[in-house]
C-alpha cells in the first residue's frame, strides 16, 4: 500500500485545536457533528473543490475529548494548493465554526502521514479535588473529584504501568485491533492553581485506555486502593469491575510527536505492523 499522495495532489499537514464539548468526537458520522465533519466541509468550500475531501488524523479522540495539539493530513489538488495554499489558513478562520481552530497549515515533507509516521501522542487529564468543586470558568475541561487525592500515591501506581505491555485491561477491545502499547510516560503533579493533572505519553493509545488509566489512579489517590492496584489490574489483562472509565471533559490531546524528516516513510511502514509481545504469537 502506498502512503503517498497520488498524482496531481500534495500532501498538506494542519496543526489544530477544539473544545470537544460540542462534538460527537474526531470521526465523520452521518447524522452527528464531528471535527472531522466540519473541517472537511470547510476545506471543500473556501477552496471551492468539485470533490469531497477526506483528513488523516494522529488521534481519534472520542466525544467529548479536546485538542490543542492535534494534527492531521490533506491530500489536495496540486493546482488549488498553489492557488490557494498561502490562504488557506485565513479562510478557514472565516468558515469554521468558534469551537474547531487551525493554527498551521503547510505542505507535508515526504513520507509524511499524520497517523502512522506519528512516534507519541501526548494527553493531559485534569482533575480538581477541592471541596467546594472545580471554577466555573474551567469545569468543561476539569473533572470534579469529591475527595483529596494524593499525587504521590498515584504517582507511586503510576511508575508500575510504565513500558510495552498489553493493555486489555485498560482499553475496550476493538476486533482485529491490538492492545499493546507503550507507555512512555506517565506521572501527576499539583499545578498553582490546586489541580491534580496527569501527563500521559504513549506511542499510541487504544479505545479509552487514557481515562481508564486515570479512574483506577484516582481509586489510589484518593485511599480506596492502594498503589500497586493499577498494576494488578494490567497484569489480569481483563476489565476490572471497579475500574470507571471517567468522563471525557478532563481530558486533553496536547502534542502530537513526529520523528525527523527523513524517518518519517520509515516510521509510518513500522507502525502498520501489528504488535506481539515478547514469546506471544
Amino acid at each position: 500500500m502506498s502512503d503517498d499522495p497520488a498524482p496531481g495532489f500534495v500532501r498538506v499537514r494542519l496543526d489544530l485545536a477544539y473544545d470537544g464539548a460540542g462534538f460527537s468526537g474526531w470521526a465523520k458520522q452521518r447524522s452527528r457533528r464531528t471535527v472531522q465533519g466540519e473541517l472537511e466541509s470547510a476545506i471543500q468550500t473556501v477552496l471551492r473543490l468539485p470533490d469531497p475531501v477526506e483528513l488523516t488524523v494522529a488521534g481519534r479522540t472520542d466525544a467529548g475529548v479536546h485538542a490543542r495539539g492535534q494534527v492531521a493530513h490533506v491530500d489536495l489538488p496540486a493546482a488549488a494548493w498553489e492557488d490557494e495554499g498561502a490562504r488557506l489558513r485565513r479562510r478557514l478562520a472565516g468558515r469554521l465554526p468558534w469551537d474547531v481552530r487551525v493554527w498551521e497549515v503547510r505542505q507535508a515533507p515526504a513520507g509524511f502521514h499524520a497517523r502512522f509516521a506519528a512516534i507519541w501522542r501526548r494527553y493531559a487529564y485534569r482533575v480538581g479535588d477541592h471541596p467546594g468543586g472545580v471554577d466555573p470558568l474551567l469545569r468543561g475541561h476539569v473533572l470534579w473529584h469529591d475527595r483529596p487525592v494524593d499525587v504521590d500515591a498515584m504517582n507511586a501506581a503510576a511508575k508500575l504501568l510504565l513500558g510495552e505491555h498489553d493493555f486489555a485491561a485498560y482499553c475496550k477491545k476493538r476486533e482485529g485491533a491490538t492492545t499493546i502499547r507503550t507507555l512512555i510516560d506517565l506521572h501527576w503533579e499539583r499545578t498553582p492553581d490546586g489541580l491534580a493533572v496527569a501527563t500521559v505519553r504513549a506511542d499510541a493509545f487504544c479505545h479509552n485506555m487514557v481515562r481508564a488509566l486515570v479512574g483506577a489512579m484516582i481509586l489510589v489517590g484518593d485511599g480506596h486502593r492502594p498503589p500497586g492496584f493499577p498494576g494488578e489490574v494490567l497484569a489480569g489483562r481483563v476489565r476490572h469491575s471497579a475500574v470507571n472509565v471517567v468522563r471525557p471533559h478532563g481530558l486533553t490531546l496536547e502534542e502530537v510527536g513526529y520523528p525527523a524528516d527523513d524517518q518519517l516513510a520509515a516510521r509510518t511502514r513500522e507502525a502498520r505492523n501489528k504488535r506481539t509481545l515478547p514469546g506471544c504469537p
